[in-house]
């Protein structure tokens, strides 16, 4: 008889418990749905075809780096102002690994060509001058190398 009556004290501690486990269950199943949902599906991308005006503010921030890819000495502090004027975050000016870059680049770094867009045009550089080269670990939006052509670009202006 004692034993029934343990039984009895426990049930509804079990209930509890199994009520926890369940609730803790559906958090985890929620987690992991939102986990994978966003992992694997492709983000919206807005695809806008207008250009913005000379001399527009950007809306969003994008930070970037400004590589020396040409050798001339003081370009890519040239460039950097430029782009901080126009409310770009440039959080490096240094040298590219060469100086034998002909035509000035725009590397997207994170996948979002939109960006890299607004990059090329704040310069006057070419839209089949934009590359991609996604890496997770670089904490920036667009790299920019300036190039010999860095004369025919709006900085030069």
């Amino acid at each position: 008889m004692t034993r029934v009556s343990k039984n009895k004290q426990l049930h509804p501690k079990n209930l509890f418990l199994n009520i926890v486990i369940a609730l803790l269950a559906v958090v985890v199943f929620f987690l992991l749905y939102s986990f994978i949902t966003n992992s694997l599906t492709d983000k919206p991308v807005d695809w806008t075809t207008e250009t913005p005006d000379a001399g527009e503010v950007v809306a969003d921030i994008i930070q970037l780096d400004v590589l020396n890819g040409c050798g001339v000495s003081g370009v890519a502090q040239r460039f950097t102002d430029y782009l901080r004027k126009r409310n770009f975050d440039v959080v490096q000016s240094a040298n590219y690994k060469t100086f034998d870059v002909e035509h000035s680049l725009v590397i997207d770094r994170t996948g979002d060509l939109a960006t890299a867009r607004k990059v090329a045009y704040a310069l006057g550089i070419e839209e089949k001058n934009i590359v991609q080269q996604i890496n997770p670990d670089y904490y920036l939006n667009v790299s920019v190398v300036i190039g010999r052509d860095y004369e025919s670009l709006k900085p030069s202006h």
